[in-house]
């Protein structure tokens, strides 16, 4: 990957030779053409030093004569190309540490600053925005050491600000409107844990060369991570990491490997924080709540449920096969809508009648705890006549992506024995997981496969999300055709408990979100 240069100052380092650095600057344009400025996109930092060494330089060429003054920290052409991108970063003895030790990474560094006087600070504040230091819990305006109390050190980016010159011209035409002089102090400062971000930290702890993770998925105040094998020792550390950098995380849970795969639930390990599981969250204006490690909750699916939701006007009738705690149902009966919701889990069902009376929506919804075929053949079968005969508009949304396509074939044969119905037959919205090359093509096919009838040009199929390497998240939708619903065919049923070869399958497909 490209590293940025852009900031390095060529012209104005103490104790270096313009002919020199004028001589660097005419081969950095012949190596690397078309770039803007001196290495502003270098490769990498070893074809940089080979050509100062066949320029006959070095990094550290400036002899200045006292060290106090030498200005490490500001002046880019004397310090090494790793230590100046590594400024902020902690002490190399924290490297491989397991138990969290916050003083640990405190270290002393030096940054350029400039004397302002009070009556224009705000406005130059405002002005040199792009290049004052931004750090979490530091501050960018500081008393003169001398306690003067007529002037302010505005405190500036030592990557971005090495010398006057770095300034560019609205900056420094502002300045001189001020009054402020153009002229840089070194300013000694302390920078510990509480002024670096998660990803430093865990960066400057974990092992060279592996990878290093501070993502996670925020479910009210719990953050939910997905931590790889490597990951493990460090484990707790991370956890509290991730506390302390994200204000209103008070428990930092770990997906484990063993999963209840009947409702799709995972079991969780307690990284750092409290062991309070029942997280409240707001999704798209709607309230909800459940006990996070009991039921399932995917934070990355808001944009999904708003997306069907949409489609759904006052006066609709919407099933939800595997309502969860009710992210499809409850947006769609504060549509207006009349819903009939259910899941298998116990636990889902009852924080989806909770969050149904939450949400004032209960006498609009009615809830059901079945397996999904179950509810099909059951609730489903019963209502469809009669809402035929209003000419109704009808949802089905089957939201289980490991085994949605395969509760398809319930719909065969299960209006066999009523006449057929004119109406506009209800819209299904089935969700799946696809690792063809062909993603849509391949949710549509097994689709056909499943109702025993060809859904080609007769489907839509929207992208929901990559959930893995190689492995897309898709919801194909289709109007029942009637020579599904009426078929003579017997219905195929399976028993509630699906079989082990389907808790298999849903147990694959839960590692992977």
């Amino acid at each position: 990957m490209d590293r940025d240069l852009s900031c390095l100052q060529w012209d104005s380092c103490p104790g270096s030779g313009t002919g020199e650095l004028q001589r660097l600057h005419d081969l950095s344009y012949r190596e690397y053409p078309g770039h803007n400025g001196p290495f502003a996109s270098a490769r990498d930092w070893t074809s940089l030093a080979d050509l100062w060494t066949t320029l006959g330089l070095t990094w550290n060429f400036c002899s200045l004569k006292s060290p106090q003054t030498h200005r490490k920290a500001v002046c880019s052409a004397c310090m090494d190309p790793k230590d100046y991108l590594k400024l902020y970063s902690p002490p190399p003895e924290v490297r491989g540490m397991t138990s969290l030790n916050r003083e640990a990474f405190t270290r002393n560094i030096t940054v350029p600053a400039l004397r302002v006087p009070v009556k224009v600070l705000n406005k130059v504040v405002k002005s040199l925005k792009n290049v004052i230091i931004q750090r979490p819990g530091l501050s960018r305006v500081v008393p003169e050491r001398e306690g003067n109390s007529d002037c302010r050190l505005v405190l500036l980016d030592p990557h971005k600000v090495s010398s006057p010159s770095s300034f560019s011209g609205a900056e420094a035409e502002a300045l001189r409107s001020f009054s402020v002089l153009l002229e840089l102090q070194d300013y000694q400062m302390t920078l510990g844990y509480e002024n670096l971000k998660s990803e430093e930290v865990l960066e400057a702890v974990l092992p060279l060369g592996q990878d290093v993770t501070s993502g996670f998925s925020r479910v009210g105040h719990i953050a939910h991570m997905n931590l790889r094998e490597h990951q493990l020792p460090y484990r707790n550390l991370i956890g509290q990491v991730i506390m302390d950098k994200n204000p209103g995380v008070t428990c930092v849970v770990n997906k484990t490997n063993t999963i209840d795969s009947t409702y799709r639930n995972f079991k969780m390990e307690v990284l750092a924080g409290e062991e309070n599981m029942v997280a409240k969250v707001k999704e798209n204006g709607v309230t909800y709540e459940f006990d996070f490690s009991r039921v399932y909750w995917n934070p990355r699916l808001s944009t999904e449920h708003q997306r069907i939701v949409q489609q759904v006007k006052p006066g609709d009738t919407v099933f939800d096969v595997f309502a969860g705690v009710g992210p499809f149902a409850i947006p769609a009966a504060r549509c207006g809508a009349s819903v009939l919701a259910n899941d298998l889990n116990p636990e889902s069902y009852r924080w989806l009648q909770h969050n149904c009376k939450l949400n004032k929506v209960d006498n609009r919804v009615r809830t059901f705890n079945l397996d999904g075929r179950g509810f099909i053949q059951g609730p489903l079968r019963q209502e469809l006549p009669v809402l035929l005969k209003q000419k109704a508009t009808l949802h089905v949304v089957m939201n289980l992506p490991a085994l949605a396509i395969d509760f398809l074939d319930a719909f065969r044969g299960l209006l066999q024995h009523e006449p057929p119905s004119d109406s506009q037959l209800p819209t299904v919205h089935c969700y799946g997981f696809s690792k063809d090359d062909n993603p849509a093509r391949d949710v549509t096919h097994r689709a056909s496969e499943a109702v025993g009838f060809s859904l080609e040009n007769r489907s839509s199929v929207h992208f929901v999300r990559n959930v893995a390497p190689n492995k897309d998240m898709m919801c194909v939708s289709f109007s029942v055709p009637k020579e599904v619903l009426y078929s003579s065919k017997p219905t195929v049923t399976e028993c509630a408990d699906e079989p082990a070869a389907k808790r298999q399958k849903c147990e694959e497909a839960a590692q992977t979100t």
